[in-house]
């Protein structure tokens, strides 16, 4: 059923790969349909299998659902060999694989873009497909880190030193400890620099 197929090509638009799919409908205990909608339950992502439902609703009203298998051919980067948590990951610590993107586990990076230049956060096993989770921005702050921190108004800056309560990439809000011992929410800016706008 072609509405099935775009449905589910709609779904894999942000996907990399080549798209395959097998659709086994059957309908043939339904009652004649003039009008319907495909859908799915549920916030469900792209799956190797699924189930898409049909819903009808004219003639007469019923609904149905489809199985249908999907495969998501393409490249994906594994690590090349056991990586150390604090290690720099380079396009060496990289090997390109081709298999099913949608057999990867959730939050497995693609691009290698998205890897190359992050530090690991945790130790990497060898051939491992790489989550965001285990990878952090080598411009964000670490949980106790000395950082300095700066107040931006009108017409002036003030910096001070500090110690970040709490992790945290750019853009994102953290806890910071003043060197008087006040706790303040500041933005951190790079590795070295929080922000408080006044």
């Amino acid at each position: 059923m072609e509405q099935i197929r775009f449905f589910i090509e709609d779904m894999a638009a942000s996907w990399p790969g080549e798209l395959s799919m097998t659709i086994t409908p059957d309908f043939s205990r339904q009652a004649e349909c003039h009008d319907f909608e495909v859908f799915m339950s549920g916030r469900q992502g792209l799956r190797q299998r699924m189930n898409i439902g049909i819903r009808c609703t004219t003639p007469s009203t019923w609904t149905a659902y489809t199985p249908v298998s999907v495969k998501l051919s393409g490249v994906y980067y594994v690590t090349s060999r056991s990586v150390n948590a604090g290690t720099l990951l380079s396009l060496d610590d990289l090997i390109p694989v081709e298999g099913d993107l949608l057999t990867l586990p959730a939050g497995s990076l693609l691009d290698p873009g998205q890897i190359v230049g992050y530090i690991a956060t945790q130790r990497l096993a060898a051939r491992r497909p790489i989550r965001a989770t285990a990878l952090r921005s080598p411009e964000s702050v670490e949980r106790g880190q000395r950082v300095r921190i700066e107040v931006r108004g009108t017409g002036f800056v003030a910096s001070s030193d500090g110690h970040a309560m709490q992790g945290g990439e750019p853009g994102t809000q953290i806890q910071v400890r003043t060197a008087s011992g006040q706790i303040v929410t500041a933005t951190v800016l790079n590795a070295q620099t929080v922000l408080i706008p006044m």
